[in-house]
């Protein structure tokens, strides 16, 4: 489904919510903050302003947005548990055609993750190949938890403004 701005800006608060509930994985919240304050004049204008409800809900909301995302190729990918959106974003990524041993490195990377940091790996997958991803997912293991959890928050930024640009004509 593709609308245009007028049309999202016009919409019942219910149908807004609904039409962008998906723009941040499994949090409706911020689509739900965000249609008070239309109309937005661009799309850029709505992205900056769910991107500020996410910053102003202060870390435990984010800790939860982060942990709302799937990890990537992980066992809800697998069995096809995750959002239409993630599982397009994996699959463009060639997360879904990973070999054996891909998936078992992706399997320990996502569990050494999250033992370290306590959330999942996120990144905006799109134009990355699976050894791209392998390689971001290495480097990042190193970092400091607050560098990464703030790492994490403008990944998912980055996948609502690809997600809104795809959904607004």
């Amino acid at each position: 489904m593709s609308l245009t701005l007028t049309q999202l800006n016009a919409l019942p608060t219910e149908r807004f919510v609904a039409a962008l509930g998906g723009i941040f994985e499994h949090s409706p919240w911020v689509a739900a903050q965000a249609a008070g304050l239309r109309p937005f004049a661009s799309v850029a204008d709505l992205h900056g302003c769910m991107r500020r409800q996410v910053e102003e809900a202060g870390a435990e909301a984010q800790l939860r947005l982060i942990r709302a995302h799937p990890e990537l190729a992980g066992k809800a990918a697998l069995r096809g548990e995750v959002t239409a959106e993630s599982a397009a974003e994996q699959g463009g990524a060639g997360l879904d055609r990973c070999s054996p041993q891909e998936l078992e490195l992706l399997r320990r990377l996502n569990a050494d993750y999250r033992a370290r940091f306590g959330f999942p790996f996120i990144l905006a997958v799109r134009g990355y190949q699976r050894a791209d991803i392998i390689a971001e997912f290495q480097r990042r293991l190193a970092a400091e938890p607050e560098a990464e959890r703030q790492a994490c928050l403008q990944q998912i930024y980055r996948i609502a403004g690809l997600r809104l640009a795809e959904l607004i004509a």
